[in-house]
């Protein structure tokens, strides 16, 4: 298991309730959080089996970009 982070577009609860379904999808539900108090709304996701690039598509599905912070 493996912790990753991104600079979302995700701004806030409703955004976020927009993302739900394509996020809990590849990584499952309580397996991320978007820090809305954040100025880059940092998305923070615990993977097993979920890739970088998943996580970002399934973002960009929802509507919204992320970009890995390193």
């Amino acid at each position: 298991m493996s912790t990753l982070k991104f600079k979302t577009t995700i701004k806030c609860n409703g955004c976020q309730t927009k993302a739900m379904p394509f996020l809990n999808e590849i990584v499952g539900e309580n397996n991320w959080h978007v820090d809305l108090q954040h100025p880059d709304r940092i998305l923070t996701v615990t993977v097993t089996e979920a890739t970088e690039a998943q996580v970002i598509e399934a973002v960009k599905q929802a509507g919204y970009n992320a970009t890995p912070i390193s």
